[in-house]
């Protein structure tokens, strides 16, 4: 039955505030501006044992907040079913939900036991999907050191992969690129969008001008992040006298002691929000590279839209609509040749026009949020 009011359940894997990492800050700059179209939001999200605060800000822009605790036990690793599966079964989100007939945004794989719940066979379900997670899971295996986290992550891609299924029973599946969106037709599931991702930026803030030194950012303490730093250490940085500024949380010793045979590498370690806001903005080139071709890397997204140039592996753009703004080099030589060249000039007007042309095209969170909500409540 149409109402004069659109309510949304949204059942998010974590909660998203404060939006501090990749997939948690599509879910709140989702919500946030969401709310702001009008939509009443039923937010549902799971909690970890390090208790995440319950925080203000999402009372403040959503219609309900409900928490469930995540059953983070050992045994949920014994499961047919992924963990990250098992761990979020709440009967009392389902009985939560069968107290309307709002349709459900579920945010990833982790929360699809909705999908084959027959009391929820008739409402509208769409899966927000961030990954193709058993790929996801694949890339980080293949870089985890410790033995154990690697053995819990190759023993969750077979049960991803079969578990995926699921998604035949969602009433559409939002993929984060192209790329995704191929892929999940290829499957012949129904009725897959693009959305990219909700990012917290509301204007391109790129200052003119030329920058003294490059910047790698990121979380340091995971594997994908301290093996690109290695791999720019030895291979491009060591074999040019460019400075090269290094930062992002909790990098490990041995990160740290190898960078320090390198004079021109500085390493920042758990810079403030403002100090990293700072070097990106300040920087001539964000040098990004990933060995993971998977989702979308939304530090590339901070970078082009607060910083100058950015220099990347084609890894790092596959499958989105960010290759045009970039400089893409994928071999040591490349990177060093198009370096050089990025040293030599200013950031100018015409990049910027160009930069703000196409971010808004592809990344404007209001236009995004109203093609899905078309979709979400058109009659069907």
């Amino acid at each position: 039955m149409e109402t004069a009011e659109k309510h949304l359940h949204v059942v998010s894997f974590d909660v998203p505030f404060p939006a501090n990492y990749g997939g948690i800050i599509d879910v709140f700059y989702r919500i946030k501006t969401l709310s702001e179209s009008g939509v009443k939001i039923h937010l549902h999200c799971f909690e970890y044992s390090r208790n995440r605060i319950r925080p203000k800000e999402l009372e403040d822009i959503c219609f309900s907040v409900d928490y469930y605790q995540r059953k983070e036990k050992m045994l949920k690793m014994l499961s047919k079913l992924p963990y990250i599966v098992s761990s979020r079964k709440s009967e009392t989100l389902v009985e939560n939900l069968l107290k309307d007939d709002y349709p459900i945004l579920i945010e990833g794989l982790h929360c699809c036991m909705l999908l084959t719940d027959s009391r929820l066979a008739n409402r509208r379900k769409y899966v927000r999907m961030h990954n193709v997670e058993h790929d996801y899971y694949k890339s980080l295996a293949k870089v985890e050191k410790k033995w154990f986290k690697r053995l819990y992550l190759k023993m969750e891609v077979p049960r991803l992969e079969k578990y995926e299924k699921v998604l035949g029973n969602a009433t559409g599946i939002l993929a984060i690129t192209d790329k995704d969106k191929e892929y999940f037709e290829s499957k012949g599931y129904p009725n897959v969008l693009c959305m990219p991702s909700a990012v917290k930026y509301d204007m391109v803030k790129t200052q003119k001008g030329r920058g003294t030194y490059a910047l790698f950012h990121g979380q340091l303490s995971v594997a994908e992040n301290y093996n690109a730093v290695i791999y720019l250490a030895k291979n491009v940085f060591s074999k040019m006298s460019i400075k090269l500024k290094v930062a992002g949380l909790n990098p490990p010793r041995f990160l740290e002691k190898m960078l320090q045979k390198y004079p021109n590498i500085e390493l920042i370690k758990n810079p403030s929000e403002l100090e990293m806001s700072n070097l990106v903005k300040n920087a001539q080139v964000n040098v990004l590279v990933t060995n993971q071709a998977t989702g979308l890397k939304l530090k590339l997204l901070n970078s082009l839209y607060n910083g100058r140039y950015c220099l990347v592996n084609s890894t790092m753009v596959e499958g989105t609509n960010l290759e045009p703004l970039c400089i893409v080099a994928d071999t040591p030589d490349d990177m060093k040749a198009k370096l050089k060249t990025i040293f030599d000039k200013d950031f100018d007007n015409e990049d910027l026009l160009f930069r703000i042309q196409c971010l808004d095209k592809h990344h404007n969170n209001a236009l995004i949020c109203s093609n899905l909500i078309n979709e979400i409540f058109a009659q069907k």
